[in-house]
């Protein structure tokens, strides 16, 4: 292709690992049609948002880059402006977009995916928006052309969807009911991405730990990280984890296992149990807290992180005091904290005793503060001990640094020759803050 007729594309990712995910089948499936992609809004021939609905806060965004991208359709009309993800899988949602903003070309949602290309010959052909929502998942399609991130970490999809339908959480409506690839799939993406010179993999699903449930064989999660392990990658994670379906099989993987990173992300949510059952959670506090237990007993140095949310529907003080209790007793490493907002169509939304905006805000600043403290005593724990770090390369704020992360998935920065990068590497902890690490080669 000459460079008069050569197409430009730029992916701009909201969310979470999921939708980076999507983003890198997104880039596979354009440079098949021969786009490349680039930085610079301004120059692309296609933009495309991959959208979030977990959080208000990542909706309005999305918003605000909409409006942003209209100056660009003024400035060149043949630019293609698309809308996916979370947000547009939702039909109210969709039809919003498509009203308040007609300049979009293509709407679709997390089900059409693989549908791109022609949804794109679609708009190129019409003067209308292209929306097209499909309201089911479609069979799972494999081998779909992918463009990695990172030639270092690579994130595989093992399932998609979700059953447990919190009562905050959209992600059962937009992204459809559990589906499991082929354990024999997933052992020979991750075979190939250790023999092109990956080092690490993350093992995704909104929950891994269902993994397996709907298949015809026998075979769960614990047996497919046993057989990750056996693939040559030489280090292996995985995310999200719901607690309700942790199983001693998993804990003694995760424990036997070398390639298995110590790090588990457990999300918690809320440490009342009257909250607990209001979203739908299906654990109490006191199992949850044996499952630490449990899990700390197995796998001594495990990094534990969560989710918490504050201001839920009817939270009380004396619930949210539960919440600081529970993270006093169970001091995680780190934790990714939200003030509740609603999300259209879930029962949440719904429900009576909306916590007023400035009490969250408040709660969430209390929650972040304990979190602060615990996070870095939990790091100065580490002073003088060696880790293992897979380099990831120079600082971006320091170049004259190398970073890394540990088997625990804390970022520690030290001095040492750039060639280092992609490798695995041992250092000795000297110093800590809240939320890295300083070390030195041993």
């Amino acid at each position: 292709m000459n460079a008069q007729t050569q197409k430009y594309y730029k992916i701009i990712t909201y969310g979470c690992q999921m939708n980076e995910h999507d983003a890198e089948v997104l880039a596979g499936q354009l440079e098949q049609l021969d786009y490349l992609p680039i930085d610079n809004d301004a120059e692309a021939d296609l933009v495309i948002l991959i959208t979030c609905a977990v959080r208000e806060h990542a909706e309005q965004r999305v918003y605000g880059k909409i409006g942003e991208l209209y100056r660009l359709k003024q400035e060149n009309p043949n630019l293609v402006l698309a809308v996916g993800g979370c947000m547009s899988q939702q039909e109210d949602v969709a039809k919003k977009l498509k009203q308040r903003f007609p300049y979009l070309d293509i709407i679709f949602g997390t089900h059409n995916l693989t549908h791109f290309p022609e949804l794109l010959r679609a708009a190129q052909a019409s003067q209308e928006t292209v929306l097209e929502i499909l309201d089911r998942e479609g069979e799972i399609r494999e081998h779909l052309p992918q463009v990695r991130q990172d030639g270092l970490k690579a994130w595989t999809t093992i399932m998609y969807g979700c059953n447990n339908f919190c009562t905050y959480c959209v992600v059962p409506y937009v992204r459809g009911r559990e589906r499991s690839r082929q354990p024999e799939s997933i052992i020979a993406e991750v075979k190939d991405l250790a023999s092109r010179g990956y080092q690490e993999v993350s093992l995704l699903g909104q929950n891994v730990n269902s993994y397996g449930k709907d298949l015809a064989q026998d075979y769960d999660f614990a047996d497919l990280l046993r057989a990750v392990n056996e693939t040559g990658i030489s280090r292996i994670r995985f995310m999200t984890s719901h607690p309700k379906d942790i199983s001693p099989r998993l804990i003694e993987a995760m424990a036997t296992c070398e390639h298995v990173m110590e790090h588990l992300h457990l999300p918690v949510q809320a440490g009342s149990n009257r909250i607990l059952q209001a979203m739908n959670r299906r654990y109490t506090r006191e199992r949850y807290l044996q499952l630490v237990d449990e899990i700390r007993t197995a796998i001594p140095d495990i990094s534990l992180t969560t989710d918490i949310i504050v201001g839920f529907p009817g939270e009380t003080e004396e619930d949210f005091a539960d919440t600081l209790s529970l993270m006093e007793t169970v001091r995680y490493d780190a934790a990714f904290t939200f003030a509740y907002s609603p999300r259209g169509g879930t029962p949440a939304a719904k429900m009576l005793e909306q916590v007023e905006e400035a009490v969250s805000k408040e709660r969430l600043q209390r929650l972040n503060e304990l979190q602060a403290r615990i996070s870095m005593e939990r790091n100065q724990e580490l002073i003088g001990s060696q880790q293992e770090l897979l380099v990831e390369g120079p600082s971006k704020n320091d170049p004259s640094r190398l970073t890394g992360r540990t088997r625990g998935n804390k970022l520690v920065h030290f001095i040492g020759p750039e060639e280092l990068s992609g490798q695995l590497v041992p250092v000795r902890i000297t110093q800590a803050q809240t939320w890295n690490l300083f070390g030195e080669l041993i």
